[in-house]
């Protein structure tokens, strides 16, 4: 449930917005108040989630945009094509774009090491780069960037050695970003869902998410929304004195 608005006249971009945890942060923060860029590399999914999302608030305008994030040449233009638009950059940013290619370290094809490491690690770093520049170079006075980690970051997860490192990347990353960016007013910090229902687990055979369900404290796999709401409680100026932290989305799953 949406608290009421705090995001009201904030402009807000979700890369991985197309589907799963990116397009339930886009719904989310809209029902803020706020107004959101949805990219993702399928044109389609983008224009799926945009036509989800409300927009009675006021001064509410949302796009959707394609963007590669394991390409600098395609963030710069979709930071560009938003100042564009919207005469600003955005405010808050949500780096929740990621792919999975699993398997057993001792067979793993290299090429599928480096996509997962590309895509997730490396498009987080263009993205979170090219929207502090864009704020700093604006001047304004504060920013939140959130990037959606895992907490396979933190413990690894069988078959899933190239994963786990984009992951526990992402965590080093916001965490130096932070300390770098907090003298501009900017926020970086970090989710880590655990097993969350989205398309990616959609694949996962029933007798592994049975497992799965009973390691957790809580019984259940989680929601994309409950990591939406996380994201927005991060995005908005409720955690203005939160930085470089990483906040555990998982049910219980892997307490100390």
């Amino acid at each position: 449930m949406a608290a009421a608005t705090r995001l009201i006249s904030r402009l807000t971009l979700v890369t991985g917005g197309g589907s799963g945890i990116g397009r339930a942060v886009c719904q989310r923060l809209a029902s803020e108040g706020a107004s959101v860029v949805v990219a993702d590399i399928s044109e389609e999914s983008a224009h799926d989630t945009l036509r989800s999302l409300q927009r009675d608030l006021r001064g509410q305008g949302h796009m959707a945009a394609v963007v590669d994030v394991s390409s600098k040449e395609s963030v710069k233009n979709l930071v560009t094509r938003i100042q564009t638009h919207y005469f600003q950059p955005p405010s808050v940013c949500v780096n929740a774009a990621g792919i999975t290619q699993d398997d057993f370290l001792l067979n793993m094809d290299e090429d599928h090491f480096d996509n997962v490491i590309r895509v997730n690690l490396k498009g987080s770093f263009l993205v979170l780069q090219a929207v502090a520049q864009a704020l700093v170079a604006c001047g304004a006075p504060k920013g939140s960037i959130v990037t959606v980690g895992s907490i396979v970051g933190k413990v690894g997860n069988i078959g899933q050695a190239n994963y786990s490192a984009s992951k526990a990347g992402v965590e080093g990353l916001t965490r130096t970003a932070a300390k770098e960016l907090s003298r501009f007013g900017i926020r970086c910090n970090c989710v880590l869902p655990g097993f969350i229902s989205t398309p990616m687990t959609d694949k996962v055979p029933e007798k592994v998410i049975s497992r799965m369900k009973s390691l957790v404290p809580l019984g259940r796999m989680g929601e994309p929304a409950e990591v939406a709401d996380v994201c927005a409680f991060l995005a908005s100026d409720d955690s203005r004195y939160i930085t470089g932290v990483s906040l555990e989305v998982t049910g219980g799953l892997f307490i100390g």
